[in-house]
């Protein structure tokens, strides 16, 4: 185990945690948190509208890619398995941020009590009443996240099933329905938002549980307030790598390139996105990263 990646510890870990549960992947009902064998379904390729994305927005440093360019290459489609981390408990060092009970770890930006449904064990966003952020900030950890998207499908591209999980509300990795629909892929399930399409679309049917792990570093600054080290993330989806240690070229803005010109400390609340969208959320925890040879 000692020679193996950072990476590949988490893979192996994780997924004997779906292996020994042995309980088939998330059912399609959206008003269930409970799981029971089945084989998965298989997305169908569908035909990209011309009209998904923008040509008239900056290029993104780079790449020959305009922000949220509907023309750039869609991420091939990949079937995950039929269950990954989905349910996993929380380690004995992690943080519980949500565990299906209330939302006295989250508020709403202003400091107010966060106001979103609480039912059955998941959190369901009430649209229009704000995004929810952490009252704790954390540097450098590894968090992991249920969503299901709305069963019942609503608009289409951006509109359907959207929302995000932002670090300190500017850097963000997208939530979307992605299920045999497209969008500009910047924009896709798992994306750096505006910036990086994910390696693969491993999205699941509306309804169905899905998770995502993630191993995020906050940037750095130095003493002259220049960029140092620039934000970097591992995202896995439904037992899917999508990124591996993939910066960030700065904030993560819409139809526009961010930057890293505004220094931030290292500890960062993490932000969940109202985008008028009933979407649902479960089984929340982080785990700060530590670092070597300091037990």
């Amino acid at each position: 185990m000692t020679n193996m990646s950072f990476l590949n510890r988490i893979l192996l870990s994780v997924a004997c945690v779906g292996a020994l549960a042995v309980v088939g992947c998330a059912t399609t009902d959206h008003a269930s948190t409970h799981v029971h064998a089945a084989a998965p379904l298989t997305q169908k390729s569908v035909p990209v509208k011309a009209n998904i994305g923008y040509t008239n927005t900056p290029i993104i440093p780079g790449t020959s890619w305009h922000v949220h360019d509907g023309t750039r290459p869609q991420p091939r489609i990949v079937t995950s398995g039929s269950t990954f981390s989905h349910l996993a408990p929380p380690p004995s060092d992690a943080i519980v941020l949500f565990d299906g009970h209330d939302l006295a770890k989250w508020q709403l930006g202003n400091g107010s009590p966060a106001s979103w449904k609480v039912e059955n064990g998941y959190m369901e966003v009430a649209p229009k009443t704000g995004s929810i952020r952490t009252k704790d900030k954390f540097a450098d950890f590894q968090l992991h996240i249920e969503f299901a998207t709305p069963a019942k499908v609503d608009g289409s591209s951006q509109g359907r099933g959207n929302s995000g999980i932002l670090m300190n509300g500017v850097y963000e990795i997208q939530v979307l329905d992605c299920w045999e629909n497209p969008t500009y892929p910047d924009g896709q399930a798992g994306a750096l938002y505006g910036q990086i399409p994910p390696l693969v679309n491993a999205s699941k049917p509306p309804g169905t549980w899905q998770s995502y792990d993630i191993i995020w570093e906050s940037p750095r600054w130095d003493a002259d307030k220049k960029i140092a080290k620039k934000a970097n993330v591992t995202v896995i989806h439904n037992g899917v790598v999508l990124h591996h240690k993939r910066e960030y070229t700065g904030t993560t803005p819409h139809q526009n390139n961010g930057n890293y010109d505004r220094p931030q400390a290292p500890e960062m609340y993490i932000e969940l996105q109202d985008h008028n969208n009933p979407m649902r959320f479960r089984n929340i925890w982080l785990r700060k990263l530590g670092e070597y040879d300091k037990p």
